[in-house]
């Protein structure tokens, strides 16, 4: 059943560059269709001279709507960030009324979003849960998720999960991940152009991308240096970027700051998001442990050394290596893909495609917009007994 002639007015919540790659098509694919009202409230890191200020790259997309909070003032707790950002956010549903929220992932403003949203009695979605990491991301991701009214995961595992946390199926949507509709080849910026926007004239280089790890604070100044040494001992080119801004950032910040300030290693606040993946694309590596290492780094045939706890359980693929921060293993597996090459398999075969064009089919239908704004768990512990106690 077709979408009925009231205009729908969706709101996107971003509150970084990752989850802004994650929602770009999404938020494209609705923008062009009359039916709806699209507004994007922008937060977070976007606002953040320190990171880029990656609001323009909103704003140049050519998205209409654009609402501009800034969540981050004096105090950078997350704690702190929540609560603004639950208090602008709930301001902007109050005035503009939205008939639903699209949220991305783990991070705090995604949770203020749906909190905000539950609260006021607005339909929330939200894409990406029912995912597993090793750290804080985890809790809030599923927190996101108990708010949430609709759930568009990225496979069917996922979808399990969710279902375990009491999520009723028929509200799950299998979206894939939207990003994956950026890196189709007619989207992607030409190598050429991405390293003459940053001046780049690297030919081999890895990208160096590590977050703090708000869980494990205190080993972060000693894993931040390991790092560090590892990746100077190498000798190896390197693009490096800042981490988000989650406590203790600023101290990896610094560490690059005074130890890779060299001709081998250029240094961005942050990079659009089109023109990082053609850099990614032609990377001998990703080095850190941000989740584009797990992502968008194999569906290119990228090795990614994963660092530490942080993407805990989130995938298998071969051509992902786990390791601890201890400089002698980083430097062997750098040294190790340098000279690998692409992976020989071909793990992109693996991922969903056309995010949003399934995006799109699923919010022009009636059915979504049915679901009650109230929540019930679905529970299916009895099913669960019957099947392994009697």
């Amino acid at each position: 059943m077709i979408l009925s002639k009231v205009k729908k007015k969706v709101v996107f919540l971003t509150g970084t560059r990752a989850d802004f790659g994650k929602l770009k098509s999404l938020i494209s694919v609705l923008q062009s269709d009359s039916k709806f009202i699209v507004d994007v409230f922008v937060t977070g890191m976007h606002l953040q001279k320190k990171y880029g200020f990656t609001v323009n790259e909103i704003i140049e997309a050519g998205f209409k709507n654009i609402f501009k909070f800034k969540n981050f003032v004096n105090d950078p707790s997350m704690e702190v960030i929540l609560a603004n950002t639950i208090k602008g956010f709930s301001k902007y549903i109050k005035k503009n009324k939205p008939d639903l929220i699209v949220i991305h992932g783990d991070r705090v403003e995604a949770l203020a979003g749906a909190i905000a949203g539950a609260i006021n009695n607005v339909l929330v979605s939200h894409i990406e849960g029912g995912e597993v990491s090793g750290t804080i991301d985890e809790s809030i991701r599923h927190a996101v998720s108990k708010f949430s009214h609709i759930h568009f995961t990225t496979d069917m595992s996922s979808k399990k999960r969710l279902i375990q946390l009491g999520e009723k199926s028929s509200n799950i949507f299998i979206l894939g991940s939207p990003d994956f509709d950026l890196m189709k080849p007619s989207k992607m910026i030409p190598l050429s152009i991405a390293k003459d926007y940053y001046d780049i004239n690297f030919i081999e280089y890895g990208i160096l991308l590590f977050h703090p790890v708000t869980t494990e604070l205190h080993k972060l100044e000693k894993d931040t240096k390991t790092l560090v040494a590892a990746v100077k001992k190498s000798k190896k080119n390197f693009i490096v970027i800042y981490p988000n801004n989650d406590s203790g950032s600023q101290f990896i910040i610094e560490e690059y700051l005074k130890n890779l300030d060299c001709e081998r290693f250029k240094l961005f606040p942050s990079l659009r998001f089109e023109y990082f993946l053609s850099l990614l694309k032609a990377s001998k590596l990703i080095i850190g442990n941000s989740s584009c290492g797990l992502r968008e780094a194999p569906f290119f045939r990228v090795p990614t050394i994963n660092i530490g706890t942080r993407q805990n359980r989130r995938s298998s693929l071969k051509s992902i290596i786990n390791i601890p921060p201890m400089q002698g293993k980083i430097l062997h597996a750098i040294n190790a893909s340098f000279n690998s090459g692409k992976m020989h398999t071909n793990p992109r075969l693996n991922f969903n495609l056309d995010s949003d064009k399934k995006f799109y089919q699923i919010l022009v239908g009636n059915k979504i917009w049915n679901i009650p704004h109230q929540k019930n768990f679905h529970d299916i512990s009895s099913i669960i007994y019957n099947k392994h106690f009697k």
